[in-house]
C-alpha cells in the first residue's frame, strides 16, 4: 500500500509515517521547506502540481491530510485574531486540504480501494462550542464540511473519505497537558483508516471510533 501523509515531519504525522513504514507500506511524507525529502506547502497550487508530478503516475492507496496549523492558540478576543491569523488558518486547514485532494485524484483513481483521511478536530463540531480559538475552530469546521461534501462526490469514483478527530494529543500543538500520547492517537487512527469503506464514507469519528456530532 502506498500512503501519502501531509505534514509528516512531526507530531501525529511523523508517528503515522513511521508506523506505516514499520508495517512495510510505501510511505511518502511531505513537509514544508525545500530541504524536506518530499517538499510540499499545501497552500501553494504550484507546489501541489510539482509534488503530484514527482509521484510519476504511482497509485495512492491512502491519502492522509494531516498538515494543519493552530495560529490563534492563546489569542484574546479583544486583541487577537487579526486578519493574517484567519488567513493562515483557512489557507492551510481548508484550502490546503482541498488542493491536496484535488491534485492527487488521478493517483487515488489508480488504486484498487482508495481512501482519504482528513484530520479535523472535535472543535469542528457545532454541538461543542465552549468559545475561543475562533479561527482554528472555524477552519476545522470548514474542513469537516469539505470532507462531508467530497465524500458524496467521490463515492461514485470508488474513493472512500473519512474525517477524524485525533484526540487531544501531547504534541507541540496539543501541549503537555493533553489527554493522550502520540502512540495512542496513532494506533487509534490507523484502526479507523483500516475500517473506512464506501459504506462508512463521510464519517466523522474520534481516534477511538466514537462518532462525533456535526
Amino acid at each position: 500500500m502506498h500512503v501519502v501523509i501531509t505534514g509528516a515531519n512531526r507530531g501525529i504525522g511523523a508517528a503515522l509515517a513511521a508506523a506505516y513504514a514499520d508495517l512495510d507500506h510505501e510511505v511518502t511524507g511531505t513537509a514544508r521547506g525545500a530541504d524536506a525529502a518530499h517538499p510540499l506547502d499545501v497552500t501553494e497550487p504550484e507546489a501541489q502540481a510539482r509534488f503530484a508530478g514527482a509521484l510519476e503516475g504511482r497509485a495512492v492507496d491512502l491519502l492522509i491530510c494531516n498538515a494543519g496549523v493552530y495560529p490563534d492558540k492563546g489569542h484574546d478576543l479583544t486583541s487577537g485574531f487579526d486578519a493574517d491569523t484567519w488567513a493562515a488558518a483557512l489557507s492551510t486547514n481548508v484550502t490546503g486540504v482541498f488542493l491536496t485532494i484535488q491534485s492527487l485524484l488521478p493517483h487515488l483513481a489508480r488504486a484498487e480501494t482508495p481512501k482519504i483521511a482528513i484530520l479535523s478536530s472535535i472543535m469542528a463540531s457545532d454541538a461543542r462550542a465552549p468559545g475561543g480559538s475562533y479561527a482554528y475552530r472555524a477552519s476545522k469546521a470548514a474542513a469537516l464540511n469539505l470532507g462531508r461534501n467530497l465524500a458524496v462526490d467521490l463515492a461514485p469514483e470508488g474513493i472512500a473519505l473519512g474525517i477524524y478527530h485525533p484526540g487531544w494529543v501531547r504534541t507541540d500543538m496539543g501541549g503537555s497537558e493533553a489527554d493522550i500520547d502520540v502512540a495512542e492517537a496513532r494506533d487509534g487512527l490507523i484502526a479507523r483508516f483500516d475500517a473506512l469503506t464506501l459504506d462508512t464514507t463521510g464519517c466523522f469519528e474520534g481516534w477511538d471510533g466514537n462518532p462525533i456530532p456535526y
